[in-house]
């Protein structure tokens, strides 16, 4: 073993007895994924990947009670909502704890319009405190982690790559605090927002930009919420998931291709059985959240039995 992996295995290890004292000292019911499990207490010692969706994707007009019965009779493990704003977080609490199915995180609903990136400080603060939000109606629903756009690099002039790096760790760090209370991850997730990678670039870029954000803010409550499809234009994902390693906490699941575009899992591009060979090469286990279009019942079924096929390989 080469003197980095044993220092990285040396830092995991460091974080998971960190984390496991903060939640069993404040009774937390999150999860580190691989060691702990906030599905139920029947999975703790399972290692294995968890299946889920956005809620928004399940578009029926019936309760939230039904549609987490719905899911879970599909075979999903849990669902992740939105934040600030969503679903009644009581009546998906509820919803949850009468079926044992887990909400195990949420998106950060405001962070594309009210970006941690903006060149007005008083934007930025309704950024944090939008994330703030998000990481305590996490903890409320028994999840462990706040999905976060950090920013976009969408003006050269005033919110150019180099502000969107400062302003957003800026922020992140006054986040952190609430991340350790209440035992909630912040995860950055890939998108086309002109950040960590080149908008003009080609199709061969890395994840080293990503991983060189994510090593400054430097602290075991930031990690990547690794969008799969998302980068498929830009790179090679699981060259990506080599790259970033033991940064990835979860995973986003879509796909994409040159003649597609954003498609139905599997239909594109990505080339689901290297994506496989990387995730099992850093030992990631965990949860796995489709994004991709919505629908009924019927279509939240096609959904888990693509992610079955490609990317358990089941």
């Amino acid at each position: 073993m080469k003197p980095s992996e044993t220092l990285r295995l040396r830092d995991r290890r460091s974080f998971i007895q960190s984390v496991a004292k903060t939640c069993f000292g404040a009774c937390c019911v999150s999860a580190v994924p691989g060691v702990f499990s906030s599905v139920t207490a029947d999975h703790h010692h399972e290692r294995r990947i968890y299946t889920s969706i956005k809620m928004g994707m399940f578009n029926e007009k019936i309760s939230l009670l039904e549609k987490f019965r719905i899911l879970q009779e599909l075979g999903y493990d849990g669902i992740e909502l939105n934040s600030p704003g969503g679903v009644d977080k009581k009546e998906a609490l509820e919803a949850s704890r009468t079926l044992g199915f887990p909400i195990h995180g949420a998106v950060d609903s405001i962070h594309w319009g009210i970006r941690l990136s903006d060149p007005d400080p008083e934007v930025r603060q309704k950024g944090l405190d939008g994330l703030l939000k998000a990481i305590e109606d996490v903890h409320f629903v028994g999840g462990d982690a706040v999905l976060l756009v950090p920013g976009a690099a969408r003006d050269p002039e005033n919110e150019s790559h180099g502000h969107v790096w400062t302003r957003s760790i800026e922020q992140i760090h006054k986040a952190l605090p609430s991340a350790s209370k209440w035992g909630v991850r912040i995860l950055i997730e890939n998108v086309w927002n002109n950040f960590l990678y080149d908008p003009n670039g080609d199709n061969r870029q890395s994840a080293a930009l990503l991983a060189a954000y994510l090593d400054e803010i430097d602290s075991p409550w930031v990690g990547s919420y690794f969008d799969i499809g998302n980068h498929q234009k830009f790179g090679k994902p699981a060259e990506w998931i080599r790259m970033l390693g033991h940064r990835i906490v979860k995973l986003d699941v879509k796909d994409w291709g040159v003649s597609q575009g954003f498609c139905k899992i599997g239909e594109g591009d990505v080339d689901w059985a290297d994506v496989r060979r990387a995730l099992k090469e850093i030992g990631y286990t965990g949860w796995a959240t489709a994004e991709v279009g919505g629908g009924d019942r019927e279509r939240m079924k096609d959904i888990k039995q693509r992610m079955d096929t490609h990317l358990l390989g089941a």
